[in-house]
Formats: C-alpha cells, structure tokens, sequence
C-alpha cells in the first residue's frame, strides 16, 4: 500500500539554497520504494517535503539513508520550538486517495460548436424569420384575406 512521510524544517535564513541544493542531489532516485519527493514552501525560510512511497516497509528501510542526508544539512536548520527539535517527521500508509477528475479537451481555435437548432440560429442572425413563425404566418395569410375579401363584399353591396 502506498506510504507518505511528511517532515517540517525552518530553514537558517542565509541557507536555504543549500537546504534546497542537498535535496536536488539526491532526489527520489536515491532512495529505494521512493516514487516521488515534493517541497513546498509554507511561511518565510519554513519548508514541508513530502515523499510518496511505494510502502511503508520501504520508509522504514530508508530512514538511515534519509538521516544520513539530514545530517548534510543538519547546521542550514532551526529548532522548530515546543520541543520538537530540527525536524517534525509523520509517516504512515495511505487510507484515503481521491483524483481529480481529468479536464475536458479544449476545442483547436479553428473548429466551431454547431448551434443546437441551426434554422433558428441562423434565421435570427440574419434577420428572416424563424420556420415556426413562417408557418405562423402562411396560417394567418388565409383568413386574413378571406376577412378582407368579405369586407370588399360588404362593400360591393
């Protein structure tokens, strides 16, 4: 089951390019079981890494070497205070792991969506009536014209 080891550092303020420097050396190559390491700045010369491993059994078996790298830039830390030294490690196996679900391809700037209704789209954008209300109409035309052919009638008489 994949494993996590998270570790927090204050950094010297003159140091942290060389704190940094030890960790690029050495990179998850270095370390048997590790998939990936990534620091992440949190605060003013504060610092966070966090490994990804393949178990927890393979942090276990990397803990001299990851202390053996410690000591390269042991003197470039801070004590963090409330007891806790140079360092504030956790590790442990994963329990929960949620993805992101992956983004939709973007359309290439030459392609167009077709409308959902091209008549209406269309009709409207060039100023014609719609098919519905062309039927609309040719329906009322008759009656119109019978109305009025009624009224010539009436006149007639």
């Amino acid at each position: 089951m994949v494993a996590f080891n998270v570790v927090r550092f204050r950094v010297k303020p003159d140091h942290e390019q060389e704190f940094l420097a030890a960790h690029r050396e050495l990179g998850p190559d270095g370390f048997n079981g590790a998939r990936r390491f990534t620091i992440i700045k949190t605060g003013d010369s504060r610092y966070c890494i966090i490994g990804e491993w393949q178990s927890f059994d393979h942090i276990v078996g990397a803990r001299p070497q990851m202390i053996g790298l410690l000591d390269r830039f042991r003197h470039c830390l801070e004590d963090l205070g409330a007891d806790l030294g140079l360092t504030d490690p956790v590790s442990g196996e994963a329990v929960i792991d949620t993805v992101a679900a992956a983004p939709k391809a973007r359309r290439s700037a030459g392609t167009r969506r077709k409308p959902a209704n091209k008549a209406r789209t269309t009709s409207a954008r060039v100023g014609k009536p719609t098919k519905k209300k062309a039927a609309a109409k040719s329906s009322r035309k008759p009656a119109k014209k019978t109305a009025r052919k009624k009224a010539a009638a009436k006149r007639k008489r």
